[in-house]
């Protein structure tokens, strides 16, 4: 197979800066919520970018479970991007939505949600999920799955008899953003991109060459 030989031309949408909303977030919500209805497969779907603390940037895919002021998202707080975010306190996250030929670049700063609406997110998840939160030392090294499987058998035992509480090590983050990025697919790679800096406390918007 030639892989420089794969491409495919943009033509569905355009984005012109005339068109998009003052308030990044609403033009996030609104562009969320076009894509929700194509039915995007894994809509909310993000890639983290972290600072790894080699300073090598380090990146995965997460879900996004919270749109307000900022991004929320939940994790591991002893896990690899939780150690990262805690030294610099600061991510970029991308969502790409192929269907609608859309990205979403976010830069921002990191901090912790409330305990109360780590709990609230928790103790809406399967029980299978809040054992799992319990069971797994994230990104440390473990000796096979069987390791697991048996804390696993553990855990739903002890939860058994005992109601279950989120691990102290589990909660989530608020990604405040202070750039986001809009972009298009357009024809013969002349992409529209549109970015919002914040900058004094207000919004500025500008087009960037594809």
């Amino acid at each position: 197979m030639d892989i420089s030989a794969i491409r495919k031309d943009y033509s569905i949408k355009s984005l012109d800066i005339n068109d998009v909303k003052s308030d990044p977030m609403r033009q996030f919500s609104s562009w969320f919520d076009e894509a929700v209805n194509a039915e995007v497969l894994e809509v909310n779907a993000m890639t983290v970018s972290t600072i790894g603390m080699d300073g090598v940037p380090n990146a995965r895919i997460l879900l996004l479970k919270g749109i307000d002021e900022g991004f929320v998202f939940f994790t591991n707080y002893q896990s690899e991007k939780g150690k990262e975010l805690e030294n610099k306190k600061s991510a970029s996250l991308t969502f790409f939505w192929p269907e609608l030929e859309r990205q979403v670049r976010i830069r921002g700063s990191v901090e912790k949600v409330t305990e109360g609406e780590s709990d609230t997110y928790f103790f809406s998840r399967p029980l299978g999920s809040q054992i799992g939160a319990w069971a797994s030392p994230q990104s440390q090294p473990i000796q096979s799955r069987e390791t697991l499987t048996i804390k696993q058998a553990e855990l739903e035992n002890k939860f058994l008899s005992k109601e279950i509480t989120r691990p102290p090590h589990w909660g989530g983050y608020r990604l405040t953003p202070f750039t986001l990025e809009f972009w298009q697919g357009r024809p013969s790679r002349l992409h529209d991109r549109i970015k919002y800096e914040l900058q004094n406390g207000e919004w500025m918007i500008s087009r960037l060459a594809p």
